[in-house]
């Protein structure tokens, strides 16, 4: 992805990032009930490279199968590519592990951003000391196979309730997860950004004493206030 959108992304917030994308239209967005791991961990920004599961049928998910390289779940271990997110689509069932230690530890190994779950991990005291973004719904320690079956690798899954496509941008933050569409993710960082400044604005200016009316929202009145803000910032910065 855009290197200068993904450090825009790293500086906002997913509540700033779901404000900017339902101006657009996207209402959906959140990853609902997913939380992190390990907070000091949570910042993460990238593509997305999606896992998708069935449920567990008895004659396909024997012990057998994770010794198979090419069973999606092992297999997406060592292919998600640097930079990226692994997000599984464990249809909102935290009954069984969507992982545990040993994998999100490869993961962190081979510098993929993050793991992203809508069930649960396994060994979750273990994943909180690594400093890598998990986000899940609970804790998940029985194995995967009881209630999982992997089937594929990077298409469209689901995933907490939101549509998520190969590719597209995954931020999480100490709150949870949002998803933002590929092909806008340039133009939504710049606006969060810009967003995020103002309501910098706003804050300094609340805790002076002042009204939100008028000034959140947003009104044009406002803009002389505001860039004599950002001036004096500027210079507060480069002295």
């Amino acid at each position: 992805m855009n290197e200068e959108t993904r450090a825009k992304l790293a500086r906002v917030t997913t509540a700033t990032l779901t404000t900017v994308l339902f101006k657009r239209g996207l209402k959906n967005q959140f990853l609902q009930g997913l939380v992190p791991l390990n907070a000091d961990a949570a910042s993460m920004v990238g593509p997305a490279f999606t896992v998708r599961t069935i449920p567990a049928r008895e004659d396909k998910a024997t012990p057998e199968v994770l010794g198979d390289r090419n069973y999606p779940q092992r297999a997406a271990i060592e292919a998600c590519p640097e930079g990226h997110v692994l997000v599984v689509d464990s249809r909102q069932d935290a009954r069984a592990a969507s992982g545990g230690d040993i994998l999100m530890a490869r993961l962190q190994a081979r510098g993929v951003a993050g793991c992203v779950s809508d069930g649960g991990f396994r060994d979750c005291p273990a994943i909180a000391e690594l400093s890598f973004a998990v986000y899940q719904s609970r804790a998940a320690p029985p194995i995967s196979l009881i209630h999982h079956l992997a089937v594929d690798l990077d298409v469209p899954i689901a995933c907490a309730g939101v549509g998520v496509f190969p590719g597209d941008i995954v931020v999480g933050d100490a709150e949870g997860v949002a998803i933002v569409p590929a092909d806008i993710a340039d133009a939504i960082a710049d606006e969060a950004v810009a967003m995020t400044e103002y309501e910098d604005f706003v804050l300094d200016r609340v805790k002076a004493g002042a009204s939100i009316f008028g000034l959140y929202p947003r009104t044009p009145d406002q803009e002389d206030a505001f860039q004599a803000w950002r001036a004096a910032r500027s210079n507060q910065s480069s002295s």
